[in-house]
């Protein structure tokens, strides 16, 4: 049960919704968990939770036209040059606080090949739960 909780907490934190999975993580690797499949769960969960963000992100475009879309073609606009400025290689961050999530979700819009998606986003993902492990593993 301790492994589903991780799964999900990672998921929905990795949605537009606030979550705390680096706090859990960090909190099972003091308890003695098996560290593997904890950043297993971790990882994937995550990355799930950004593959919903993709999707969410692709999908969004068929109502761009309609009044009530929440974002003014004007600044969908400024969002995909911005994203085609720094690239595709800005996916590793998608970890990070804040601006993670819309990294995601724009890269729905842009309609970046899924594959190469999901292959950076597991890898910034999985190395930020490889340091957080790294870091509580110490603290212990």
């Amino acid at each position: 049960m301790v492994y589903i909780s991780l799964f999900i907490t990672s998921f929905i934190a990795a949605t537009l919704l606030p979550a705390a999975s680096e706090a859990l993580l960090g909190t099972l690797v003091t308890k003695g968990y098996a560290l593997s499949l904890l950043w297993f769960c971790a990882t994937l969960g995550n990355t799930l939770g950004s593959c919903v963000n993709w999707w969410l992100g692709k999908e969004s475009l068929r109502f761009k036209d309609k009044k009530w879309f929440p974002v003014s073609e004007n600044k969908l606009n400024k969002a995909q040059a911005q994203f085609q400025k720094y690239g595709i290689v800005t996916l590793l961050f998608a970890w990070l606080p804040i601006v993670g999530d819309p990294l995601t979700l724009m890269a729905g819009v842009m309609r970046i090949r899924f594959d190469l998606f999901v292959l950076l986003v597991v890898l910034g993902k999985g190395v930020r739960y490889a340091l957080v492990i790294l870091l509580a593993t110490s603290i212990v």
